[in-house]
């Protein structure tokens, strides 16, 4: 027999001859819900895609609600839903969350996404289907900012040049110059959020001055921060080097283009740790044979491995690594309690500490 009959039973031997008293009512409530609690299902968690090699610390966080995980075969929107259909909450690091997953989603309350960006969901249709989105904006602040040093440096230094040739045994300074100083050159930042943020400091500890285009940062983290506002523009033409930081909406895709380029300073150098699609590749290797800046470092792409016949592949002044810059060990443990515990929050009724804000 079921908690109902139970519940019904209590209820009519503490009212005597079945009486009605609100305050056993209410007694009554509390005791079905308690009681019907105990027959709920734990609740599924699927994984649309992984690139950890152990989800123990997500289970961990999750632990706390007693969910389930159930990782997709494959990111595709069949094998997502394959997992996701009857789940009440979906994790996700690349796989595409599109309107038509998130149609398919039964019975979801929160998805959340290993990383920063959040390009790969669809906000907007998940909002409107009461699905609430978290993410990990904070985790990795630390190793892009250092990434995105180290691969100016490299880049300025010409280190990957200079190794190449040593490694031929051509021991020789002449192949490498001109090389500048840092020490009273501009940095231009494309974006002034978490990330850029902890980029300014280190830039400053090399004497590098650093100015900013954001439209959306505040007057008083510039000047907190001791960072002159301009406008895009402004920064192409002044900086000898550029680090990009912006976000990928529909506005910022390729903004770096062949216009843009022939904007920048002929001994400028880029370095995109963002978002692949921001710098159209085409146009950056046009504009390195054409001598329009001096060279590009990329952690990003906008295809992703990169394709054999890419232009961008095998240049000198161009380094490349394979969307490492988030990475470390510290930042891998992070991202996965961080965001499993903002999913484990939304199931227990909680509010998330990282909800996308739309």
């Amino acid at each position: 027999m079921n908690s109902l009959f139970w519940g019904r039973q209590y209820f009519w031997q503490e009212s005597g001859a079945g009486v009605i008293d609100a305050r056993l009512f209410k007694k009554l409530i509390f005791f079905y819900i308690r009681e019907e609690d105990k027959f709920m299902a734990n609740p599924l968690v699927a994984v649309a895609d992984s690139v950890f090699p152990s989800l123990d610390p997500a289970k961990e966080a999750l632990a706390r609600v007693n969910a389930e995980l159930k990782l997709a075969e494959e990111a595709t929107p069949d094998k997502i839903l394959a997992v996701a259909a009857e789940a009440d909450g979906l994790l996700v690091t690349y796989g595409q969350i599109t309107a038509e997953v998130i149609a398919g989603l039964k019975n979801c309350k929160v998805i959340g996404r290993f990383g920063i960006g959040i390009d790969n969901i669809d906000i907007p249709v998940a909002t409107d289907a009461g699905i609430t989105v978290t993410y990990a904006p904070v985790y990795c602040l630390d190793e892009v900012s250092d990434h995105a040093m180290a691969l100016l440096l490299s880049l300025a230094r010409k280190i990957p040049f200079a190794n190449k040739r040593a490694a031929e045994g051509r021991w020789e300074m002449k192949a490498v110059t001109p090389i500048g100083r840092f020490r009273c050159k501009t940095m231009g930042l494309i974006g002034l959020g978490n990330i850029p943020q902890k980029i300014v400091g280190k830039a400053q500890a090399f004497g590098i001055n650093v100015i900013a285009s954001d439209p959306y940062c505040l007057d008083e983290v510039f000047n907190r921060l001791n960072v002159e506002k301009v406008e895009l523009d402004d920064l192409l033409a002044r900086s000898d080097y550029v680090s990009v930081h912006a976000p990928l909406t529909p506005e910022t895709e390729n903004m770096f283009n062949m216009d843009a380029f022939k904007k920048m300073k002929s001994s400028a150098f880029l370095v995109n740790t963002a978002r692949g699609p921001l710098v159209e590749a085409n146009d950056l290797a046009a504009a390195l044979e054409a001598g329009e800046i001096a060279g590009a470092a990329l952690d990003v792409m906008p295809v992703e491995p990169p394709e054999a016949d890419n232009p961008l592949l095998g240049r000198d002044d161009v380094i490349l690594t394979p969307h490492t810059g988030f990475y470390s060990e510290e930042a891998l443990l992070d991202l996965q309690t961080t965001v499993a515990s903002d999913v484990a929050a939304v199931l227990a009724g909680e509010a998330p500490k990282y909800p996308v804000k739309v």
